[in-house]
Parts: C-alpha cells; sequence; structure tokens
C-alpha cells in the first residue's frame, strides 16, 4: 500500500522486495521532508524556498563525494552510489515543491504537465531505475500513469484545495465551462462542474490508459504492483464519476471491498484494459 502522505511512493508495500526497501525508504524521507518544507508549519515562503535550495546544495555535495554530516543524506548518498541512480529526478522533485511555494493555480493543461512532470514523474523513474527497467518506452509509459495519479489526486482533492486556496483544474478549463476560479462550488455552477469533471476525468483515464501497457510488460512483483496501481486509479476515476462528480460534497475514496475489486481487476487486467479501451471516446 502507499503512504497517504506522499501518494505515489510504494514504502510500505508488501509486494516490495526486501533488498530494495532500504532503497525506497531513503528516498521517500527524502522526498516528504522536502515535501513537508514546502507545505507544512508556518514558515515564510522565503524560508521555504532558502531550505529547498539548501537540499539541492546537499545533492550536489552527494554528486560530488562530498561528506555531508546529515543522517538523510547520508542514506540517501548511499542509496544512489549503490544502485547508480540518476540525481535529476530528485531535483525536479525540488523544484516541483518549490513551485508548490509561488505557485497555487495553472493557466493552461500544459503548464499543469510541467508541474506533474517534475512533481509526480520522478517517483516512476526512480522506481523504474532501482528495478534497472529504465528504458525510453517504459519511462514514457512510467510517465504516464505518474502524471495521470497526480491529476487524479488533484481531482479527487478539489475541495480540499481549495480550502488551502489552491486551484489545480486548468484555468482555461474553467474558463471553458463559464466557471468563477472564486465559485467551483456555487449552485449555480453545479451544470457546469459536472460537465467539466466529466472532461477532466475522461482526458485523465485516456492518460492512465496510455500508460497502463508497462504494468502488462513489467515482470514480477513491479508488476503486479504497478496493475494494483493503475487499478487503483481508475477506480478513484469511476468513484468520482459515481458521487456525480459531486466532490465537494463528499470525497471519493476506495474503501476495503473496493480494494478487493482493485485486485480483482488487476489479475485480469489484459481483457479489463481491452474493455475499457473500446469504452473510450474516440
Amino acid at each position: 500500500m502507499s503512504v497517504e502522505h506522499y501518494e505515489n511512493f510504494p514504502v510500505a508495500s508488501i509486494l516490495l522486495p526486501k533488498r530494495l526497501r532500504p532503497a525506497v525508504e531513503a528516498i521517500y524521507a527524502f522526498a516528504r521532508s522536502a515535501d513537508d518544507l514546502a507545505d507544512e508549519g508556518d514558515a515564510a515562503p522565503e524560508q521555504r524556498l532558502a531550505e529547498l535550495s539548501a537540499y539541492e546544495q546537499a545533492l550536489g555535495r552527494i554528486e560530488h563525494g562530498e561528506p555531508g554530516g546529515n543522517v538523510m543524506f547520508d542514506r540517501l548518498a548511499g542509496v544512489i552510489a549503490q544502485f547508480q541512480l540518476p540525481t535529476k529526478p530528485l531535483y525536479d522533485l525540488l523544484s516541483a515543491f518549490k513551485q508548490d511555494v509561488t505557485v497555487s493555480r495553472y493557466a493552461t493543461y500544459n503548464a499543469l504537465l510541467d508541474y506533474c512532470a517534475r512533481s509526480a514523474n520522478p517517483v516512476g523513474l526512480l522506481m523504474l531505475s532501482l528495478y534497472q527497467q529504465a528504458d525510453e518506452q517504459n519511462v514514457r509509459d512510467s510517465d504516464a500513469i505518474c502524471t495521470a495519479l497526480q491529476l487524479i489526486n488533484f481531482l479527487q482533492d478539489v475541495a480540499i484545495d481549495t480550502h488551502k486556496e489552491r486551484i489545480y483544474i486548468p484555468l482555461e478549463d474553467l474558463s471553458r465551462y463559464a466557471i468563477s476560479p472564486a465559485a467551483l462550488d456555487h449552485e449555480s455552477a453545479r451544470p457546469r462542474w459536472r460537465a467539466l469533471m466529466k472532461f477532466e476525468v475522461e482526458r485523465t483515464r485516456a492518460l492512465m490508459l496510455s500508460g497502463a501497457p508497462l504494468a502488462l510488460r513489467l515482470r514480477g512483483r513491479i508488476g503486479f504492483e504497478l496493475r494494483m496501481v493503475v487499478q487503483g486509479g481508475l477506480a478513484i476515476l469511476d468513484a468520482i464519476e459515481a458521487v456525480d462528480y459531486d466532490v465537494f460534497r463528499r470525497r471519493p475514496k476506495l474503501a476495503r471491498a473496493d480494494w478487493l475489486r482493485v485486485f480483482w481487476a488487476a489479475l485480469r487486467m489484459k481483457s479489463r484494459m481491452k474493455q475499457q479501451t473500446k469504452l473510450m471516446p474516440q
């Protein structure tokens, strides 16, 4: 299962091989602590940015083989050396966390995708690298899955993000459906909101399905874990549809019974994917 605080990292998964758990835990500790610097507490934006810059400097010291004197970064340095991991995904995560400090809404879908490319996709690349499966095709599909997961989280958490004065629905989409950013949950906007969310859900589902073949190509534990991740994401989209896109009254999430269905869907994913692809709008 994924750790809820940083949903896309399978830190505690029973499917994760024992030999990789210390590596994943070290990367997760870095990502979670940096994410907390960006989002938690009451520090001023300038202080948050300065502390994230210090993380970038620590990564630089790792690259140059310089002693760090910090347990978290020392563990991370050992993992990078042991598995020959690229450091760019770690820098990309820090870039996204810095952006969280200064940006609270996105004008276009492409701008949101750029953010996801740095906030979510690095997780997939690092996991593929740990499994020595980071070829071009796998990375491309992993990027699609990770971005889709991030977008699903945004759609699921519209109400939570609005309370934090953040909007992750592209402003161009809100404009297209004549919805004011200041009145997302206004009664008069409900029909237009449902139409907007239907569009967002369908686009995100298509993105997830475009990367899903990766879960069938990868063998063993990583493949089945990824099938669970893909089907879990698709199930959340189904749950958003089931509440008629009213994510303000009820946050769609998966109950225990839903996870049993996700497990079954992962087992029969090849046939399920064929069925879902046929149902996709052309």
